[in-house]
């Protein structure tokens, strides 16, 4: 049987001056774009390098949010509007571990961050199996139950 799903590849936003959106999520995340044209610009981000594409294209409307998870959402938080982002879902726990929120970036995108438990389960159950050769370059985890 074949997946359809078979995870996430690429979070793509939108900014009419691409430019100004580079230098923000450069400052943002601490690196450079690895995919870099006039019209679109890709980082690769996280455990599993994992996308997060901008675009020069118009935006669609406003209708999901998606999470990254970081090991410290308050840290992130007070970044994210630092760097000019608004709070569109003031951080929050959900229970269980699960803390999130959600700002829109200076060029009208939703930013989800979320601190997720089973996140950090399954990338420390790849990393003793030996399913990843560990974290990126440059990227931290926190211990378990964050």
């Amino acid at each position: 049987m074949t997946t359809t799903f078979r995870g996430l590849a690429t979070i793509r936003h939108h900014a009419e001056d691409l430019a100004a959106a580079k230098a923000w999520y450069i400052e943002l995340l601490g690196v450079e774009p690895y995919f870099d044209t006039p019209d679109y610009i890709e980082f690769r981000l996280g455990d599993h390098s994992q996308e997060l594409g901008v675009s020069r294209t118009p935006s669609a409307p406003v209708g999901v949010v998606a999470y990254w998870h970081v090991d410290d959402v308050e840290a992130v938080w007070e970044r994210l509007l630092a760097l000019g982002a608004r709070s569109h879902e003031a951080p929050r726990d959900y229970g269980h571990g699960f803390v999130a929120g959600a700002a829109v970036d200076p060029f009208g995108n939703l930013l989800g961050v979320m601190y997720n438990p089973h996140f950090v389960e399954v990338a420390e159950a790849a990393e003793v199996s030996g399913a990843t050769g560990g974290a990126a370059p440059g990227v931290t985890r926190a211990p378990a139950g964050g």
